[in-house]
């Protein structure tokens, strides 16, 4: 598997964009960075994208690319979220409202965008990759991805404060290449990371106690703009590298 970081950050500024990540050119990992980082030509070319949850920063790229693709694809572009989340997206984003229903445009049987729900928890397939959701813990249904193309395994935490159910997972997961892992706020604000569901340094430390490795790389997302800095000096001891935007990896 390929994958390329369009977005590593909790948010947006001039050096800093949020959470993406392509695979193979064709699947998206959340959609905070797409419109912004590919050509409309890469743009068309992406048949699915995984949403972990709902939160603004890991969305707002659908409708601009909705927008973008229209007339240009053949099929719609599958969105899979959670039931919780894909409820979210049809209320709040493709409502007429505050953005046109693309699920419906042009026709409602050749949709721009297709949203296919799944239990969280469960395990389906997206094409060539089978994907493991896993709930993490965050204030909304917030999910886990560990996708598999049959060789190699590659996880992606969502955002989550500590759990267990993940390492459960993932210690259980062959072939693991690579965990990507959430990390937002410095050590200082370690009661602000729990109540909205993140984790710091001193958490992701204690976290990786519960992981059983086996080689698996463990690449740091979701860094806030504001305390990139400091995270990176907090984060130095510990056995992780973080993720900068534009790496390519393959796995």
């Amino acid at each position: 598997m390929k994958l390329q970081v369009l977005g590593c950050h909790g948010g947006e500024l001039p050096s800093c964009r949020s959470t993406c990540f392509l695979v193979d050119d064709v699947l998206a990992l959340d959609a905070g960075a797409l419109t912004g980082t590919l050509t409309l030509e890469q743009l068309c070319k992406v048949d699915d994208v995984l949403v972990g949850h709902s939160h603004f920063d890991h969305v707002k790229d659908l409708p601009l690319l909705a927008d973008l693709v229209i007339g240009r694809r053949d099929r719609p572009v599958t969105i899979h979220a959670s039931r919780e989340c894909a409820k979210a997206l049809r209320e709040n984003m493709f409502n007429n409202s505050l953005w046109p229903d693309f699920t419906r445009i042009p026709t409602r049987h050749k949709p721009v965008l297709a949203i296919k729900t799944f239990r969280a928890g469960s395990t389906f397939q997206v094409g060539p990759y089978t994907v493991k959701s896993v709930p993490v813990s965050h204030p909304v249904e917030s999910c886990a991805f560990i996708i598999s193309d049959g060789k190699s395994s590659l996880a992606m935490s969502g955002d989550t404060g500590p759990t267990d159910k993940l390492w459960k997972a993932l210690n259980a997961t062959k072939n693991l290449k690579a965990l990507l892992l959430e990390t937002s706020f410095p050590n200082s604000l370690q009661a602000l990371a729990d109540i909205s569901g993140h984790l710091t340094p001193a958490t992701v430390g204690s976290e990786l106690r519960k992981f059983d490795r086996n080689g698996a790389q463990v690449m740091l997302y979701h860094l806030k703009p504001a305390f990139v800095t400091q995270l990176k000096k907090e984060l130095a001891p510990l056995p992780v590298n973080v993720l900068e935007l534009g790496e390519t990896f393959q796995f």
